[in-house]
């Protein structure tokens, strides 16, 4: 099989991705995605938090960004608010002030824009009853905007030419893996009828933006798919994941992505050609863990993908041997997780990716883990974390290869 080839590849290359804290070089751009969990459980708590200078939290997140010093990052888990205060005060308070004799680091360029979670769809979508509980809105959350996610740039960002897909309807995608009441003899109907009408198959949203890099432009195709659990036989979240990331399967293959629509209306997928990151935490394990149909493997083994630099870190096999249980019995290299979960099930995964297209020459890769004996150790540790129970995923890739598509003016 094809997956278990590139599996053994990228583990003969092991020793080229160990964990690394230097900056990227400078004919490079680093890219990055980070999950770090800077979510809160109320509306304005996040901002309240960040109002001062002395959350431990994002202190620890922001000398984690610090130290790998992405010049593209992606953060995952950082709640949604109208007016972008929140990484306002997070650049002013934390990324801009340095922690720990770390660098100081700017992001001048920002995209933001609304997630589905928290948003009421007046519908019980979870079947329990009850129609204004966190499950029954567009995306799980106890608020609009919880889980959100933001982009940041030392580059310029083409605002007007960014695409977002928060409304694109999961009925809408041809073969969609739509639920199915088990109690139910008919087929596909966890969802009845004017529910599918409604139901958006993005848990947060789906973004492509681009970003202008030395007069060229690369897509930065950003997401964040609901966990494949905590739901029940039906697996609509299983099924819900799946197919969230095969949207960027389908985004990036022109005889595919016909179907797709944004939020403006305009229809079709990416410009034959164009260069691309996708970067989220996706939460599907090409092996382990409990994804639906292996999702990541669309992806990874997508032709339009390139894969021959996976990030790694010493600190993950460090982990696995310390905490055990079933991370002694998983299939894939612990080198290559991304996430720090229970051991009893699922263990730690690696669920947080930064793709590069297959134009893009990558030069470096790692993920920030740190292992146990490593003074920065401190910045992860183990639960209850202090940052994130995510890693920071980066890639380094050659800015002036293969990217053809010229920005405009």
């Amino acid at each position: 099989m094809r997956h278990l080839k590139l599996w053994k590849m990228a583990s003969v290359s092991l020793a080229l991705m160990a964990f690394d804290l230097s900056a990227a070089p400078s004919d490079t751009v680093r890219f990055a995605t980070f999950n770090a969990a800077l979510n809160r459980n109320t509306s304005g708590e996040l901002i309240a938090d960040l109002t001062t200078a002395d959350n431990a939290q994002a202190q620890a997140v922001a000398e984690i960004i610090q130290r790998t010093a992405p010049d593209v990052l992606l953060i995952n888990e950082f709640d949604f608010d109208p007016n972008g205060l929140a990484v306002e005060l997070f650049q002013r308070n934390y990324l801009g002030r340095s922690q720990n004799g770390a660098a100081a680091i700017d992001y001048p360029y920002v995209f933001v824009a609304p997630s589905n979670t928290g948003l009421a769809s007046g519908f019980d979508l979870d079947n329990d009853g009850d129609t204004t509980g966190p499950g029954d809105n567009y995306g799980f959350g106890l608020f609009p905007g919880q889980f959100g996610m933001v982009l940041l740039s030392k580059y310029p960002i083409e605002n007007t030419q960014a695409r977002t897909f928060q409304n694109f309807r999961w009925k809408d995608m041809p073969g969609a893996l739509l639920p199915d009441d088990p109690t139910s003899d008919a087929p596909l109907d966890w969802y009845s009828s004017a529910e599918l009408e409604a139901v958006r198959l993005s848990s947060k949203s789906h973004w492509d933006v681009p970003i202008r890099i030395h007069n060229r432009i690369v897509h930065v195709l950003a997401s964040h798919p609901t966990p494949p659990v905590f739901d029940g036989t039906e697996d609509r979240n299983g099924l819900r994941n799946h197919d969230e990331i095969r949207f960027w399967a389908d985004y990036i293959s022109p005889l595919r992505s016909r179907y797709v629509y944004d939020d403006s209306g305009k229809r079709g997928g990416l410009r034959p050609g164009a260069s691309f990151v996708v970067m989220g935490d996706l939460n599907a394990d090409p092996f382990d863990g409990d994804s639906t149909g292996r999702p990541a493997w669309l992806l990874l083994n997508h032709p339009k993908i390139n894969t021959r630099k996976t990030p790694a870190s010493e600190g993950g096999p460090d982990a696995a041997a310390r905490q055990g249980e079933i991370n002694a019995l998983q299939l894939a290299d612990s080198a290559f997780d991304t996430a720090d979960f229970a051991d009893g099930t699922p263990g730690n995964l690696r669920v947080d990716y930064v793709l590069p297209s297959y134009q893009l020459k990558t030069h470096r890769a790692g993920v920030f883990w740190p292992t146990e004996n490593n003074p920065l150790f401190d910045l992860v540790g183990e639960y209850p974390f202090p940052s994130s129970d995510h890693r920071l995923v980066w890639v380094d890739v050659r800015p002036k290869l293969g990217w053809h598509e010229r920005a405009t003016d």
